[in-house]
């Protein structure tokens, strides 16, 4: 997706309650449910229609926590699940949850890259926020890339979650200025031309929603919300300056894209 400094890779699972600690300050993101611009309402609707395809397996790309792939596997009773991601403390959480709902026996989490992965095709593919999993790291991201790798992963007649960035209007030169590092016009392109290119991979968009401004505040907020608590009451904390610098940086690049980044979810339908 983008070079925010979120590391929006992925729904994510219920963190632990944001409390204010007097040791090493909370990890950001701390209290989120999902580890992007997602809300209760939104992801009730998305897995009911992931559900109606009732699907056998499901496939997560970045899945982080997974709390998404999880929900899908609650609502289709017999589904079997299988997330995949670089980080091994989020995929350790994964399963801990999954213990705690009892799903471990019909999910796997496994800690690896996403590019060029073999792991399908599967029924469901999920894709929120993950997409340069998918992608060269050594080559400009491409979400026709993206677009493509997803189509080979699902199966006929299955379906596709893909949570994708898209400028809500072609940036200024002073606006990418306050972004992330390097910020370009090339880094996203507009919602039309995103669909078009789901059209060109072979996918029929069945569902085009994005993420409100509501869901972008509860997550932006939220995702540093203990952190702030902590740097108030420890100010002279050794790790406080650090930590504090990059909390900073981070609220003032979601401030400099807030209004002109936006997230589309694309529920998508492979042709043929």
């Amino acid at each position: 997706m983008t070079k925010i400094e979120t590391g929006t890779t992925g729904a994510a699972a219920t963190a632990p309650a944001a409390t204010v600690t007097t040791d090493a300050p909370p990890r950001l993101g701390t209290g989120l449910t999902f580890h992007g611009p997602l809300s209760e309402a939104r992801v009730g609707r998305v897995v009911a229609r992931l559900a109606a395809a009732s699907p056998a397996t499901v496939l997560d790309i970045g899945c982080g926590w997974g709390e998404l792939l999880l929900r899908v596997l609650d609502a289709v009773p017999g589904a079997s699940g299988l997330g995949i991601d670089i980080n091994g403390d989020d995929l350790a959480l994964g399963r801990r949850l999954a213990a705690e709902r009892g799903l471990a026996e019909r999910v796997d989490y496994v800690e690896e890259s996403g590019l060029g992965t073999t792991r399908g095709p599967a029924d469901t593919v999920l894709c929120l926020g993950s997409g340069q999993a998918l992608c060269d790291p050594d080559l400009p991201y491409d979400p026709a890339v993206v677009l493509r790798e997803l189509r080979r992963l699902v199966r006929p007649g299955g379906r596709v979650l893909l949570g994708e960035g898209f400028w809500e209007h072609t940036p200024t030169d002073a606006e990418l200025a306050r972004m992330w590092p390097d910020a370009r016009v090339e880094d996203h392109c507009t919602l039309d031309v995103l669909v078009d290119l789901a059209v060109e991979a072979g996918f029929r968009p069945a569902w085009i929603e994005t993420a409100s401004p509501e869901e972008w505040e509860e997550f932006e907020s939220g995702y540093r919300h203990a952190v702030e608590l902590w740097l108030a009451a420890h100010p002279d904390h050794p790790l406080a300056a650090e930590t504090r610098a990059r909390v900073d940086r981070q609220r003032s690049q979601w401030l400099g894209y807030r209004s002109v980044l936006g997230i589309a979810y694309l529920t998508l339908v492979p042709v043929g």
